[in-house]
């Protein structure tokens, strides 16, 4: 059953339409539509849910907008990533469901703990939990109490944004900060309970790990969607066909894609795991899957309300408190700050990464090693961000990518959650970054100790980041 004929199943529309938060195109409450993972953000384009029937025509991959006009939707990514296998969960679905169950287990029981219970989607490498809360809420307004925005920022959620040209708003903008934070909460439970029963290593965002059964793999909780504006993030429509490998350009070959079967996105509520992982990857099991499921996102009101007031009482909360009295500093001041800042002090592999940040001030393992290597300095972790920050607002060859995505918005988030898992006890600080910073000539004593460990145990050391 080719793609064109599996989105002409009513079914399929229908359920769309249900996560979308409406009966028809016209009346959902998402805001807009957009293929999913693109090949660069200028493909980043917009459009009405009245187009829902031209992106089923096209057989094309549909997300909706995380930014929806009544409520506040609430994501939870869980992913699989192979750092030397990239095909391996396109490959062995099975299998590499079958590792990830047990942390899915205690994840259910986590969220059940509050009192969750979210819309549960599979796609092609993990699992999707979805909820959300009215924006006329207390809940809404307690999110949203929770920060203040920066004035850049809140200039960008006041702008007008496509596909209608229409402000965020600075309460859906705010909400959805202080969302960030009680998700980083969340992401440090599920660590902390997942550590005792995954057979993979699980981390927040996709840091290198060590080698495992395949190569180096392991379990991303991936709440990176959470270091941009509300506007541009979105999540794949249940029954929507999967193109991650096929969209993006240069991590699998043409032999290895053609291996790969056409997926899809299903919910896993009802059907079991191994029949949700044969829907995923058989559009005819899909399709009947489609006839009978309930993909209509859950107001979770109490529920979220419970896990803010855990988060409220948390570590964690403290140190984003202390993260955020200090600012970084404005960019008319870099040259005489930040820019001075050549990183000669540093071990060599962490002052690489400073001075050629592109690309690697995007890989999150490497962000970490810049992190804990200035705190372990004394460094105020906002004044890392602002670092982190003034080398992608300089011209290392970027592109376009700042030109859509917030470049302090991202400095900020990466550098809070590792700095954030330092304070509460969550990451004991193993790089392994260190064997390829070796094979690079990078290290200055291959064989013994090197600076970046000393600075590791100084870190250790200390109480309070």
């Amino acid at each position: 059953m080719i793609i064109a004929s599996y989105y002409k199943i009513p079914a399929v529309r229908r359920r769309m339409l249900e996560f979308l938060g409406g009966s028809s195109p016209e009346q959902v409450s998402a805001v807009y539509l957009s293929r999913c993972d693109l090949p660069t953000p200028a493909d980043f384009r917009p459009q009405p849910p009245t187009s829902l029937d031209l992106f089923l025509a096209q057989g094309l991959d549909v997300g909706r907008s995380l930014w929806d006009r009544h409520y506040l939707v609430i994501h939870l990514d869980l992913e699989y990533v192979n750092f030397d296998f990239p095909a391996e969960p396109y490959l062995d679905a099975q299998r590499t469901f079958a590792v990830q169950q047990p942390m899915v287990d205690a994840v259910l029981a986590l969220l059940a703990d509050f009192g969750l219970r979210p819309l549960h989607l599979l796609s092609g490498r993990g699992h999707h939990f979805v909820w959300q809360v009215p924006r006329a809420s207390s809940v809404f307004s307690a999110l949203a109490d929770l920060v203040v925005l920066p004035p850049h920022l809140a200039e960008i959620y006041r702008g007008p944004h496509p596909p209608y040209g229409e402000p965020v708003g600075l309460d859906q903008g705010r909400a959805f900060a202080g969302l960030a934070l009680v998700i980083e909460y969340l992401a440090h439970l599920i660590k902390e309970r997942a550590a005792a029963v995954s057979p993979l290593p699980v981390e927040l965002t996709a840091v290198t790990v060590g080698p495992q059964q395949r190569g180096r793999e392991m379990v991303s909780v991936d709440i990176s969607e959470y270091a941009d504006p509300l506007h541009l993030r979105m999540i794949r429509l249940p029954f929507s066909v999967y193109l991650k490998p096929w969209q993006k350009y240069g991590i699998l070959n043409q032999a290895t894609r053609d291996r790969i079967p056409v997926m899809f996105a299903v919910p896993a509520g009802g059907a079991g795991p191994e029949r949700a992982v044969a829907a995923l990857r058989d559009a005819t099991l899909a399709a009947d899957l489609a006839a009978v499921a309930d993909t209509r996102i859950p107001i979770q009101t109490a529920g979220t309300a419970r896990l803010l007031a855990a988060y409220r009482a948390s570590p964690l909360a403290e140190f984003h408190r202390r993260f955020y009295a200090a600012e970084h500093d404005p960019p008319q001041q870099w040259s005489a700050g930040y820019d001075l800042f050549t990183g000669e002090e540093l071990p060599p592999c962490v002052g690489h990464i400073l001075n050629h940040p592109n690309d690697l001030l995007l890989r999150p393992a490497e962000i970490r090693q810049v992190v804990t290597t200035l705190l372990a300095l004394g460094w105020h972790p906002r004044h890392i961000a602002g670092l982190i920050r003034s080398k992608y607002e300089r011209d290392y060859g970027w592109g376009s990518s700042w030109y859509l995505y917030d470049a302090a918005s991202r400095a900020d988030f990466y550098t809070r959650v590792f700095a954030g898992l330092i304070a509460v006890g969550l990451d004991r600080l193993q790089d392994f970054n260190c064997v390829s910073a070796r094979e690079k000539g990078l290290c200055r004593e291959p064989r013994a100790g090197c600076d970046l460990e000393l600075l590791r145990t100084t870190l250790l050391n200390r109480s309070e980041i």
